[in-house]
């Protein structure tokens, strides 16, 4: 599950998963629901694949919603659902979403960044949590 919240010029989420990969592809999924709103409007048509060297999970995670917000700013591509492997090498994660397309899609926000102001990734008895902050 994850939580929205208002944070002064910004947007915060809240996530907490059973388990890190979870945590990912939650994370992404919460993008999509700050961008356009309602997440039911984006058909998984296409598949993208994306991979992250890293070993930091903190880190990892940084760079993970850095892609996937570049996915929407470059390429046009609303990202709704989300297959995530976590190594101790790195990430690997299959996407699966459609291009914008206006006659179809009402956006909510731009977001401009995922910022490090209160970011937050931890382990707990029950799973992970996250709090990032993103700059719209």
């Amino acid at each position: 599950m994850h939580e929205i919240f208002d944070h002064t010029a910004d947007l915060g989420v809240r996530i907490e998963t059973a388990s890190l990969p979870s945590l990912f592809a939650e994370a992404g999924r919460a993008i999509l629901e700050v961008i356009a709103g309602d997440p039911g409007q984006v058909r998984p048509r296409e598949e993208v694949s994306f991979a992250i060297a890293g070993n930091d999970p903190a880190w990892l995670l940084l760079d993970w919603l850095a892609e996937v917000l570049a996915a929407f700013d470059l390429r046009r591509l609303l990202l709704a659902e989300f297959d995530v492997t976590i190594t101790s090498t790195g990430l690997r994660a299959t996407a699966r979403g459609e291009r914008y397309d206006p006659s179809r899609h009402v956006l909510a926000h731009e977001v401009k960044a995922v910022t490090q102001h209160e970011f937050d990734l931890h382990q707990t008895a029950t799973g992970w949590e996250a709090t990032f902050i993103l700059d719209i």
